[in-house]
Formats: structure tokens, sequence, C-alpha cells
């Protein structure tokens, strides 16, 4: 569990992960030692992996994004996950339960790019595609913020 200053911590790094740690100190009211010392114990414990940049995919022309279910044909699990790796433009991939194995993330430059694409498994995965008019959550990290965090049912 973290408290209150750890979560202050990382609201802050998710807004600014370069942040000083001197800045980083001031913002959530301990000396830069006490800060210091606490990231360290943050990321010591897994809650901070790693700390990272984010890139704009139209910056790099990727004007379009798709979410993709894929279900594999029987005996193509293995060839359509290593089609999924190896294709520059599935962005993330989860591996799921239900009807569909994979629901991937996928930037086109084009819509034209989707077809050349999902040719190449067509032959192992039926697949179903919608186009991303908009993102109203980006990725997140879950209980972080000022969201409400959701209530367990009384049982």
């Amino acid at each position: 569990m973290l408290d209150s200053l750890d979560q202050k911590i990382l609201e802050s790094l998710l807004q600014d992960s370069r942040i000083s740690l001197k800045a980083l100190a001031g913002q959530v009211g301990l000396s830069s030692p006490a800060t210091s010392e606490r990231l360290r114990r943050l990321e010591e414990r897994g809650v901070i992996r790693g700390f990272t940049i984010e890139i704009d995919p139209r910056a790099l022309g990727y004007q379009l994004q798709a979410i993709v279910r894929i279900k594999p044909l029987p005996g193509m699990l293995h060839a359509v996950q290593k089609l999924i790796e190896d294709t520059a433009e599935f962005c993330e991939c989860d591996k799921v339960t239900g009807d569909d194995c994979f629901i991937a993330r996928l930037y086109l430059r084009s819509i034209d790019q989707l077809d050349h694409i999902l040719d190449r498994i067509a032959d192992k995965a039926q697949t179903s595609t919608s186009i991303v008019k908009s993102q109203p959550i980006k990725r997140r990290p879950p209980g972080i913020g000022r969201r409400m965090p959701a209530t367990n049912p009384p049982s």
C-alpha cells in the first residue's frame, strides 16, 4: 500500500518524470534527501519500474489507431502471436480469455495500411477491427490521482 506522500510523489512524476529532485521535494513537502529515499524505496518495491518518454505517434506520421480483436484458426496461435510481435505497427497486445485470443492496438499511416497488415493475418486468424475515434482515458496506473477508488460491494 502507498501512503499519501508516496501517492503525491507518483502523481508528480506522472505529470513530469523529468522533474528535478528539489522541485519534486517542494511539491510533496519533504526535504530532498527524504524524497530521494522514498523514490529509492518505490523503485526497490517495484512500484516505479522505470522512467520513460511518451512519443506522439502522429508526429511520426501515424494518423490512425485501430483496435484489432484476433481469433487464431486452429493450430495457428503461435504463428499469429509471432506475426503480431514482428509487425512494428502493433504497439500493444493483450492475450485474453473469451472468443478472441488477442486484442491489439495498431497504429497506421493510412487506412490502406490496415488492409495490408490484416491481409498478412487473414490465412491464420479471423479479425474484427475498430478504428479509434478518440481516447478519453489514456493509459494510466490504477489507483493514482483524483479518481474515486472502486468500492467492494457489500457481502
